[in-house]
């Protein structure tokens, strides 16, 4: 055997880091055997590989050892309970340990998940992605992963299995708010935004060794299972997938240049996705031109076997999944693994080896591994929640609020008018009553009541806390003696997580209405005749009707940052107005799913017996603590020729008496077409601020291929005709224009 050091001491092409990558890529790859690059086609849990012991020293376990010797393609959360400068230390140590185990010095990708931040003890704590879809900031988005993708690296990781793709429209499914809404240009723009972040704006002209690298998931269609329920079927028109559902990870490809692609849970038109060479090889890689690396979601090359029921063996599974176009298996001990014997029975799964094993190469040499594979625990210290990114958290709470509701202006309160407020209601955090009294000042006093948990926060099958008339009892003679009352109402965390594959881990609901006594709750404390103030938290969407309809006023605030309480507080006493924008349709009932404001036009003739027209709240919806008025849209031409552009303006004006920012929406409506159109299509917005009788000019640039559709014969095309241009408020207020392509 060939040591490490001899090896190093040669002058190799794959060591020379002023050669391009391919070629490095290749070199090594000519050099590795059959097991070897199976190694880097597999991805184990940290816990199997390695731990702290007692003393705090790095340990390899018994069955760890025998798969560094071919390095590995990567480790799931290494370290993640341990503090950032520790992890980075252990990090440093396996690695070490790991170039040192294996012949040509080949290090192994960290890898972690980032759904409120990085996914790991001791980072900062930030809100939901969807809560950065509600804050409308591109650029607020971009510095948020950013900072995930800086405190990833600072730990010693190198990929996580973030951000998110999917189109969320099913409130039933429990991972809505792991994206960024309901409509597909906002989601794209948010997923460009995010993959640019969190890669450090990797653009391939160096490498990326301050970032690291996005793994954009689920490729595709996954959050349109029936049912809204987590491995379900999926059912989506082949029309729906390319205009609607494709374009997102499209641009997170092309645009972003994200560096991995994990594929769907689920299937598109009976085909299982990790199966798919369509999708993962034509699609992917033919026509966008990708060229990192594909990983399955957990187990899910085997699943192909034994839950989606495609391959009658592992054997069978193993090579659905590697012709697809997996490059590497998460999890899964007992599939890849077979390749080395495999292979010699069928030499032809050789070349998709290369391919798989390349893809892995490839993203270590750009992520600059071979060169900077270790972490300095001094930045790390230095920069994991410094005071820019707690900054920053802040900053994604107060961009994030929606204002639904304002009856009467009630909000802001008065900081100056004495008054006794009673918090209440089971989403009342800890520590919400201090940080009220410190920013409500000296004159206004509270009580608190939490009254009870929603559920019993059992992780695995959360159910539903029983009756308490005690605790009603209590909250609402608490606000009988108040003056006023905010009611903390909405949903937690355990009514809407990730449904795993293991049964008794559920996450999904067949309902979406407010659970628990929380209706009767706002209907009791309504009746005492004083105003009622409603704080929804939750992580999908409610059709929260009787909360709505007894409130004064609504502040809608998803699932914020670790600083949530504080914006709270700073938003209701007029600090700041709040300047969220929703991401997502509010449907009155679930009997109106599907229901979103890009439905083809036809969706929307009839309403339904006994229900009130439209949704409760629309899709770009959220006031102000001010007014804006919008001017009639000026277009530079009424015709759009095919390779032109035309610009469309308006003037918007703070109207009112506090600066406060708007987000200026543009729609835009094919009046014809050959196939059934959407009733109107976001297709461009910008978040502005405006101090008191200020006027901007908000300018739009519309492009033909904006227009382009999937036609008739299931091709791209664009046709000529009218078209209605929308700009306003949200996607139901708006001044419209119109233009005719030529």
């Amino acid at each position: 055997m060939i040591l490490p050091s001899i090896i190093t001491a040669q002058k190799l092409t794959y060591k020379d880091a002023s050669l391009p990558i391919e070629e490095r890529v290749s070199d090594l790859l000519s050099r590795m055997t059959v097991e070897e690059k199976v190694g880097q086609m597999l991805m184990f849990g940290a816990h199997r590989i390695t731990k702290k012991g007692a003393d705090g020293a790095l340990v390899i376990t018994q069955w760890g050892k025998p798969h560094l010797s071919n390095s590995l393609g990567g480790i799931k959360f290494p370290f993640q309970e341990e503090s950032p400068e520790e992890s980075a230390r252990l990090n440093n140590e396996l690695q070490k340990k790991i170039i040192e185990s294996n012949r040509f010095g080949i290090p192994t990708l960290f890898v972690g998940e980032a759904y409120n931040g990085v996914d790991a003890k001791g980072c900062t704590v930030f809100g939901r992605p969807l809560n950065l879809a509600t804050s409308w900031n591109l650029e607020l988005t971009h510095d948020v992963w950013s900072v995930i993708g800086r405190e990833s690296r600072l730990r010693g990781w190198h990929m996580v299995h973030s951000p998110v793709g999917d189109i969320a429209r099913d409130p039933r499914f429990g991972r809505m708010s792991e994206g960024y809404g309901e409509d597909t240009y906002l989601t794209t723009e948010m997923l460009v935004a995010a993959v640019k972040g969190v890669q450090g704006s990797y653009d391939k002209s160096a490498p990326n060794t301050t970032h690291i690298g996005a793994v954009v998931k689920h490729f595709a269609g996954y959050s349109q299972v029936v049912g809204g329920r987590n491995f379900a079927a999926v059912e989506v028109s082949p029309r729906v997938l390319r205009d609607e559902l494709l374009p997102p990870f499209k641009a997170a490809v092309q645009r972003g240049h994200a560096l991995a692609i994990m594929p769907s849970h689920g299937d598109i038109n009976g085909v299982a996705s990790h199966g798919n060479p369509w999708l993962l090889t034509e699609l992917l890689r033919n026509q966008w031109g990708f060229n990192g690396y594909v990983v399955s979601d957990a187990y899910d090359v085997g699943r192909l076997n034994f839950l989606m029921k495609v391959a009658e063996n592992k054997e069978e599974a193993v090579k659905l999944g590697l012709k697809a176009g997996v490059d590497l298996d998460l999890y899964s001990e007992d599939v890849y693994v077979l390749l080395p014997e495999m292979v010699k029975k069928d030499p032809s799964l050789l070349p998709y080896i290369d391919r798989a094993a390349a893809s892995m190469l490839r993203t270590k040499f750009i992520l600059g591994l071979f060169e900077n594979p270790y972490i300095d625990a001094n930045e790390t210290k230095k920069e994991v929640r410094s005071k820019a990114n707690l900054s920053l958290a802040k900053k994604m709470d107060e961009e994030s609020l929606i204002l639904l509701k304002n009856e009467n202006d009630i909000l802001p309160l008065s900081k100056k008018t004495p008054r006794k407020i009673a918090l209440i209601g089971p989403l009342l955090g800890e520590e919400t009553v201090n940080t009220f009294n410190k920013i409500a000042g000296k004159k206004v006093s509270f009580v608190a009541e939490k009254g009870y948990e929603l559920t019993n926060r059992n992780t695995k099958h959360p159910e539903l806390t029983p009756r308490n008339d005690k605790a009603l009892d209590k909250m609402v003679n608490l606000a009988k003696d108040a003056d006023l009352s905010i009611l903390f109402v909405g949903g937690d965390r355990f009514t809407a997580q990730e449904a795993t594959f293991f049964k008794w881990v559920i996450g999904d609901r067949a309902t979406i209405e407010p659970v628990g006594e929380q209706n009767e709750l706002i209907q009791r404390v309504k009746a005492l005749g004083k105003p009622v103030i409603v704080v929804l938290k939750h992580r999908r969407t409610l059709a929260f009707n009787i909360i709505n309809e007894n409130a004064d006023a609504v502040l809608d605030c998803w699932e914020m940052t670790e600083f949530g309480d504080e914006l709270i507080a700073k938003a209701l006493f007029g600090e700041f107005s709040p300047s969220g924008k929703l991401p997502v349709t509010v449907p009155r009932t679930i009997g109106q799913i599907p229901y979103h404001y890009s439905m083809k036009e036809i969706s929307f003739f009839k309403d339904y017996l006994f229900l009130e027209s439209g949704p409760l709240y629309p899709f770009g919806f959220g006031l102000s603590y001010t007014k804006f008025a919008y001017s009639e849209p000026k277009l530079s031409s009424d015709v759009l020729e095919r390779d032109g552009i035309i610009k469309v303006s308006v003037n918007v004006t703070n109207t009112g008496k506090v600066t406060a920012k708007e987000v200026v929406q543009m729609y835009i409506k094919d009046m014809f077409g050959s196939v059934l159109r959407p009733d109107k299509e976001l297709k461009g917005f910008e978040k502005i601020e405006l101090k008191p009788n200020e006027t901007k000019t908000v300018e739009f640039t519309i492009r033909p291929e904006m227009l382009v559709f999937t036609g008739i014969e299931m091709k791209p095309v664009l046709e000529a005709g009218d078209y209605e241009v929308m700009i306003g408020t949200s996607s139901q207020e708006y001044k419209k224009t119109s233009f005719r392509l030529k």
